[in-house]
């Protein structure tokens, strides 16, 4: 007999942000492709050529788009909180967590 394998299918939590991680490791390639595209302008006959205000307003708005969309991305994979369980007895500000024993009541200590 085979040993078991591995579900076929994960959370789509799970599933989804390891999507989120690719297309977050691909992001360098499509701002290199997007900032060499003025290269293909200096090709175009004179007149009819975009010039150098409009390329580096292209740039910074490329640019900026970038920044735009890592922000986004890094809000999105950003690690969630873990849930506060209500049956958590080791927490120390509570009456009856670890410490609880350590100091009399009335006393004051912490």
């Amino acid at each position: 007999m085979s040993a078991p394998k591995d579900p076929l299918f994960v959370e789509r939590r799970t599933y989804r942000r390891r999507r989120m991680a690719d297309a977050v490791r691909l992001l360098p390639f499509l701002g290199a492709s997007l900032l060499l595209i003025p290269i293909l302008w200096i090709g175009a006959p004179e007149g009819r050529g975009i010039g150098t205000a409009t390329a580096m307003l292209y740039v910074f708005g490329v640019w900026i788009g970038l920044a735009g969309l890592a922000l986004a991305c890094s809000l999105r994979l950003r690690p969630e909180p873990p849930a506060a369980d209500p049956d958590d007895s080791d927490h120390p500000d509570r009456p009856d967590g670890p410490d609880a024993a350590a100091a009399p009541a009335g006393t004051g200590a912490p």
